[in-house]
């Protein structure tokens, strides 16, 4: 960081003042996603007025004015002016992406950084300061079970499943042709949540066959609000720990190893190893760390998501190779998507 913080930092500190308002820069995003500006601007055939959103959006005059100004001052709107009145307009990238009609609408998952992420992150310095989860604090829930926490109501369940949804419709695509995986002709998610991986899974490979292994509940909703009208997916109820797990030719674990301690991750992968026939494979799907640890920044970022949130982190490839190598697994091979996730394969 040292390096890119120049002299002419010293002098006024540009970045830092950046940095420092970059909550307040996500706020305005996620506050518009929770009135439903994108929504109703991309509903519009035309530009709209600060007072007419504010009408149909049940909000201040003043407070849309300036969240709408906010907009687009980070170039997420667009703003023309006629007879003196002040239009404003979605851009390319917000109907896309933040209004919920999209296909690729991350509307999902700025709610649920909203309003779990969010305050989890308020009580980060006691997160750094003791080495654990802030869940108690936070919600009032036993830090222990993590899960419990997350789905300790059907409202959050669907935040976080929309969460999970949102991040497979955006990256699922790469992950799944990371590797060349048409020889794996029975294919099990293990903690697939709404089957969206599973469901680019079945695209990219249409002779295999795929299934989700989850929680009951979880399964219940994913049938319930996610599913597809063609789905050719499956879906099988039990836990991953403690349940026994279906026999499949490749196993996938999608952002799960980064939520537990490493013990706790290698009797999960000793389970999966002993259960998977030789030849069989593992994919796992993860923000990977440089070897040296000095980024990616998101990766970084996510391994502190993990301290506060989880009892997990995000780590290099080589730990992961450790990992597999111990519980029996060989011939890792690893993919740097170049986005937000990256895929690690092993065979039995």
């Amino acid at each position: 960081m040292a390096e890119h913080l120049s002299q002419s930092e010293l002098d006024y500190p540009f970045k830092l003042l950046e940095y420092f308002n970059g909550f307040r820069v996500s706020k305005v995003i996620f506050s518009a996603c929770e009135l439903g500006v994108f929504d109703l601007l991309l509903k519009s055939q035309e530009p709209l007025s600060a007072q007419h959103v504010a009408r149909e959006l049940s909000t201040s005059v003043d407070g849309m004015e300036r969240l709408l100004d906010a907009l687009v001052g980070i170039e997420i709107l667009e703003v023309e002016t006629t007879n003196g009145t002040a239009l404003y307009s979605s851009t390319d990238v917000a109907n896309l992406y933040l209004a919920k009609g999209s296909a690729k609408s991350l509307h999902d998952m700025i709610i649920y950084q909203s309003q779990t992420i969010y305050p989890l992150w308020n009580n980060m310095v006691d997160a750094v300061r003791e080495g654990k989860n802030q869940n108690e604090k936070t919600f009032g829930l036993p830090p222990e079970d993590i899960f419990q926490v997350i789905y300790r109501s059907e409202e959050e369940m669907l935040k976080f499943m929309g969460l999970m949804n949102s991040s497979w419709v955006l990256d699922g695509h790469d992950i799944v042709t990371a590797f060349n995986l048409s020889g794996f002709q029975n294919i099990v998610d293990l903690g697939g949540c709404t089957g969206a991986l599973a469901r680019e899974m079945a695209k990219a490979y249409p002779s295999s066959s795929v299934t989700v292994f989850d929680l009951p509940k979880v399964v219940e909703t994913a049938q319930k609000h996610f599913s597809q009208d063609d789905d050719s997916i499956m879906f099988q109820t039990g836990d991953f720990f403690s349940d026994e797990i279906p026999h499949a030719d490749l196993y996938v674990l999608a952002r799960i190893i980064h939520d537990w301690p490493e013990e706790k991750c290698l009797t999960l992968l000793k389970k999966i190893y002993d259960t998977c026939k030789p030849g069989g494979g593992i994919l796992l799907v993860e923000a990977m760390l440089f070897e040296n640890r000095r980024g990616p920044v998101m990766a970084q970022i996510f391994s502190l998501n993990m301290l506060v949130q989880a009892e997990g982190r995000e780590r290099p490839p080589s730990e992961y190779t450790h990992m597999l190598n111990k519980t029996g697994f060989h011939n890792v091979q690893v993919c740097r998507t170049g986005k937000s996730y990256d895929a690690i394969l092993a065979i039995r």
